[in-house]
This record gives C-alpha cells, sequence and structure tokens, in this order.
C-alpha cells in the first residue's frame, strides 16, 4: 500500500524521524535502515519485508510518501508524529 503525507519539517528532518520511529518505537515488528540516500530510506524488517520513505520538497513543505506491504499500521502510526503542512487546516 502507497501512503502520502505532507509536512512543515524538512527531508531530512523526516528521514531522521523514520530512522528512529522504525528502528525503536515498533518494538514487535521492528524494521532497520538498509539503504538510504538524500531523500529516500529503506528500511528491512521481519520476514525481509520492506518499507520506502521518499520525502521531497512540495508544494506545503515536505511531500512524503511511504510504500510496504506488512506496515502499513505502522507507518500510518509514523506519518500522524509529523507536524502538518503550513497552512493546513484543523479537521
Amino acid at each position: 500500500m502507497i501512503h502520502e503525507a505532507d509536512t512543515t519539517l524538512s527531508v531530512k528532518e523526516v528521514l531522521d524521524r523514520a530512522n528512529a520511529f522504525f528502528s525503536e518505537r515498533v518494538p514487535h515488528y521492528g524494521a532497520y535502515p538498509e539503504k538510504r540516500g538524500d531523500t529516500f530510506v529503506v528500511f528491512r524488517g521481519q520476514g525481509g519485508e520492506e518499507i520506502v520513505i521518499a520525502a521531497f520538497p512540495g508544494e506545503n513543505g515536505t511531500r512524503i510518501r511511504a510504500s510496504t506491504l506488512l506496515y502499513d499500521q505502522a507507518i500510518d502510526r509514523f506519518l500522524s508524529t509529523l507536524p502538518g503542512p503550513t497552512g493546513a487546516e484543523a479537521a
């Protein structure tokens, strides 16, 4: 499944937070960095499952796209910890 979100954080901050979150806050299904570039990070988890998170400048800050087959709930939790986009209205 593909997840998308916007945030006011920088690309580097998003990737740093993803690294900390998936290494520390998902205890039963921990996922650890396998590869990282300037705009993406790939995690490998239980049974070889993969999480890919990409972040790039967007219209209202930084745009995030995340993809996985097993870690959908963890990605939703991670994205919920990030501040919303500039000018976003509260729901």
